[in-house]
């Protein structure tokens, strides 16, 4: 899978006493990489202040599998993995890979929209899901029904 990818550059402040990577250094960069989509995409930040929303987590998971020491070249990739068909709620995986070769972490990130004047969850407007639409996808990704 190749997904929406960009590379990162592990900095010598990114590491921990061990002399490999922070753990929250992996979740800084998942936070990094659906921003940076959203931004190429036309959804900036003040596009969002002026639609009134913002996306939130639920939650947020990694899954640490290979270390990364300072000098490994890294790249983050950015999938869906499952979304309500009105965009209002979803679920996103990165995977970080060092080296081009070895999968090193994978984070997964549950969310939703919240519309920050009345301060709920609600479904975003037809700009912001229409480039959630155009995300790249897991091969596994599920549509999920709203349950009543």
């Amino acid at each position: 899978m190749t997904g929406y990818s960009k590379n990162v550059e592990v900095r010598w402040s990114d590491m921990d006493p061990n002399f490999h990577l922070r753990h929250s250094v992996y979740y800084d960069w998942g936070a990094y990489m659906r921003l940076t989509f959203l931004l190429e995409q036309g959804i900036t930040p003040a596009v969002m202040q002026q639609l009134h929303f913002g996306p939130i987590l639920f939650r947020e998971e990694c899954v640490f599998k290979r270390e990364i020491a300072f000098g490994d070249k890294v790249s983050v990739n950015l999938f869906a993995s499952k979304s309500r068909r009105d965009m209002s709620r979803w679920s996103m995986i990165h995977e970080i890979w060092k080296n081009n070769d070895t999968l090193s972490a994978v984070v997964t990130v549950d969310g939703a929209w919240i519309d920050t004047k009345i301060r709920k969850l609600a479904t975003p407007p037809a700009m912001i899901q229409s480039v959630f639409e155009a995300l790249p996808k897991t091969e596994n990704f599920e549509w999920v029904e709203i349950n009543k």
